[in-house]
């Protein structure tokens, strides 16, 4: 009977949607939980876990880590996070607190959840520095404050001066930029997201192309290596770095929504993997196969 043409016709169908049913959960799942990779000569641990939402870090000279948590509607929070593992509040109410900066001795905050302003911190002190529409990645060169505001259409890179309290828009008509970065020596790099390239900014003429056919390429963080690349992708993400020649090497692989990377000493690194509510820390394994 399971041979007859009936069951050929009525129920071969049937089955075939009912493994695909299957398939689909499982490979979701599959997507979820697949572990991340590193690269040899590189390893990882989780550093802290349980911080829903984390987005931006950044380290101050005397060496506390700061991190925002990117939640919406004036729910968004930046905090220092102790050795210990206790978190200090030190702003709130914020929007998509996406971006943090060392700056003026303190730290600045941006928002991107629509047009708010840039706020700085210093010594338990807020205070509204200047305002801009969805801004998420920024970058200091000590002196002016670089910014980028993430829209689809029409995003801007500007500075702003301090001293003067004047805000100077650099490049306008950018799609969707949402890292920036300064290197040692004063370049300064941006991303345009939905392009997939990494950009050069040229003051006097047309921004340089420095890579192009990367997967929604996000944060940047510039040192001697190299330009370091995340992906804002919900599965399957990397951690790139962009050496001085234009090699693109793969450091970690199987990334759920990685934000920002920093350097926290030689060799050593913090990334936040936003898809798994945790901070990543990166370690360069030297002599790995020895």
């Amino acid at each position: 009977m399971l041979s007859s043409p009936l069951w050929t016709k009525n129920t071969r169908p049937w089955l075939a949607l009912g493994l695909l049913a299957l398939a689909a959960p499982a490979f979701l799942g599959w997507q979820h939980y697949y572990p991340v990779q590193a690269a040899d000569g590189w390893s990882f641990k989780v550093y802290r876990d349980d911080i829903p939402k984390v987005s931006a870090l950044v380290v101050d000279k005397q060496g506390n880590l700061y991190v925002s948590q990117e939640f919406n509607n004036q729910r968004g929070v930046v905090f220092r996070l102790q050795p210990d593992g206790t978190r200090q509040n030190i702003m709130t109410r914020l929007s998509k607190p996406d971006g943090l900066v060392l700056f003026q001795d303190g730290v600045a905050a941006s928002q991107e959840g629509g047009k708010y302003q840039i706020l700085g911190w210093r010594e338990g002190k807020t205070e509204l520095l200047f305002e801009g529409e969805s801004i998420e990645g920024m970058a200091s060169n000590g002196r002016h404050l670089f910014a980028v505001e993430a829209l689809k259409h029409g995003g801007r890179r500007l500075k702003y001066d301090p001293e003067k309290k004047a805000i100077t828009t650099l490049r306008d008509g950018l799609e969707q930029p949402e890292g920036i970065t300064v290197c040692p020596d004063g370049s300064i790099f941006f991303t345009e997201k939905k392009k997939g390239w990494i950009k050069r900014f040229r003051a006097g003429g047309d921004d340089q192309i420095a890579v192009r056919g990367l997967n929604d390429p996000s944060f940047l963080m510039c040192n001697n290596e190299g330009i370091w690349i995340t992906e804002d992708l919900t599965h399957g993400a990397r951690l790139l770095l962009l050496d001085a020649s234009g090699a693109t090497h793969t450091i970690l692989t199987h990334l759920r929504s990685p934000q920002t990377i920093i350097s926290i000493a030689p060799a050593r690194f913090l990334v936040a993997e936003q898809g798994r509510g945790r901070i990543l820390e990166l370690n360069h394994v030297v002599n790995a196969k020895q």
